[in-house]
């Protein structure tokens, strides 16, 4: 049986008459990639605090590797490493000798420290740069780091807050990449806290719908997209051109489709409850247009997360 390294339950954080964190019920479990999805303001951060006992929760339970962080907050200190979005460095000092120093501060003799550092920069692809002033590091080559860093005591999870922001594009890919292998070659559990959701469907195991305080939805994308979407299991993207009011109208017209949705980029996105994909294209064709491409897809996080938020409004 799989093992539950954190377990929220019941969590609730208040500011006064303030509801950051509501009624929060959580599980997850040794070796996942847990991606907590929201937008800014939706209560991720505080949960999060509340996970390292740097704050006290209103309500609730918080269980980290089997302690409690408000009870014991240096023993989940020690297997937790925490890394914000901005990683603070002692800036005239190397990648190498902010490592050893993070060593010393967590009891690693400095031989053993030492033999970890240099390892886990080559890990983190930072070999090359150990010896250079942390002041001058790029910001990706400071998330890099800050890794190494979070990595030097060994934790058995490593929390990430919004990790990837002020990254570029292939910043963003190389560093979701060193965290899916560093998951799965040590073992690690990870907490990744993000507002972007193609970041989080990349290397995700499961995910956790949060808003205003409150967990709306977890689990696998199938799972959510099952839970969302059983009467439209269905979603087939159509490039045809031109794109009429008559043609749309009749495609939703035919009794598979549920619903049309027109892109940005002229295509259309047809949810249907079954695959009706010969009789669209049947249908574009005797409109006269020009069918150019027509594929059945999987739900992604994108339509599960505009499905809770879409006009604005939350769907609970």
């Amino acid at each position: 049986m799989t093992e539950d390294v954190i377990t929220l339950s019941a969590l609730t954080k208040e500011y006064g008459s303030f509801k950051a964190v509501d009624n929060l019920t959580l599980t997850i479990r040794r070796g996942e990639i847990f991606g907590l999805l929201g937008p800014n303001g939706a209560g991720k951060s505080t949960t999060i605090l509340m996970m390292l006992g740097l704050t006290e929760p209103t309500s609730g339970i918080v269980r980290v590797a089997g302690h409690d962080p408000t009870r014991d907050p240096l023993v989940v200190k020690r297997k937790v490493g925490y890394l914000p979005d901005d990683v603070g460095f002692y800036d005239d000092m190397s990648g190498l000798e902010n490592l050893l120093f993070t060593a010393r501060l967590n009891g690693i003799p400095d031989e053993t420290g030492r033999e970890r550092a240099l390892r886990l920069l080559e890990r983190v692809g930072l070999s090359e740069h150990g010896h250079k002033r942390a002041g001058t590091f790029s910001r990706g080559m400071r998330q890099r780091l800050g890794l190494a860093d979070v990595l030097m005591k060994q934790p058995e999870v490593i929390i990430l807050d919004e990790p990837t922001l002020g990254l570029d594009p292939e910043g963003v890919r190389d560093f979701l990449q060193l965290i899916q292998r560093l998951s799965r070659d040590e073992g690690i559990t990870v907490l990744l806290s993000s507002h972007h959701l193609h970041q989080v469907q990349q290397i995700c195991d499961r995910v956790g719908l949060f808003v205003a305080g409150r967990l709306l939805a977890e689990g696998t994308l199938a799972q959510l997209s099952a839970q969302l979407f059983a009467d439209e299991p269905i979603l087939i993207e159509v490039d045809v051109r031109p794109v009429s009011d008559e043609l749309v109208d009749r495609l939703v017209s035919l009794e598979p489709v549920s619903r049309v949705e027109r892109r940005d980029d002229g295509s259309l996105l047809l949810s249907c409850r079954t695959d009706a994909a010969p009789e669209i294209a049947r249908l574009a064709v005797q409109s006269g247009a020009s069918l150019h491409r027509l594929n059945t897809k999987a739900y992604g996080l994108d339509e599960i997360y505009h499905r809770y938020f879409e006009g604005g409004d939350v769907r609970v």
